[in-house]
């Protein structure tokens, strides 16, 4: 079953899915299918994956008041593209609540996983909003 119809890749490769593909497919489906369950087949990343996904759901208004709060000029959610507000708003929820993997590791997997979904332009626009919201979230690392 193909969950984003611009999705660029094999789905019958698709075992072998990063993590956060599958994070972004699912927080997807929940968008395009309010009403449907969230299944989570068993994988070693299972946990992560329903951590992830319940989370960037659980804490969506909290993840847009950063959004709104850090990044007032440089985003405007309501024109943003679906896809990219959604690894975006994952990406925010692990850079909030995942304190143990590292900013850098949060933000390179969610690119690598965004060019399944993104355009090139896209990503470059994903990874400088990331970049800039991490030093806000993370000032530490």
């Amino acid at each position: 079953m193909q969950l984003c119809p611009f999705y660029k890749m094999d789905l019958k490769k698709s075992k072998n899915l990063s993590p956060r593909i599958k994070v972004i497919q699912k927080l997807y489906n929940v968008l395009m299918n309010p009403d449907a369950l969230i299944d989570y087949p068993k994988s070693q990343y299972k946990k992560f994956i329903k951590d992830v996904v319940t989370g960037t759901l659980e804490r969506s208004e909290l993840i847009e008041e950063q959004i709104k709060s850090y990044l007032v000029n440089d985003i405007d959610l309501s024109k943003t593209d679906k896809i990219l507000k959604i690894i975006l708003f994952a990406a925010i929820f692990e850079l909030m609540f995942k304190h143990k993997t590292p900013k850098k590791v949060i933000i390179n997997e969610y690119l690598l996983a965004s060019e399944y979904f993104l355009e090139k332009i896209q990503i470059g626009y994903l990874n400088a909003i990331l970049d800039k919201i991490s030093k806000e979230l993370r000032k530490g690392e």
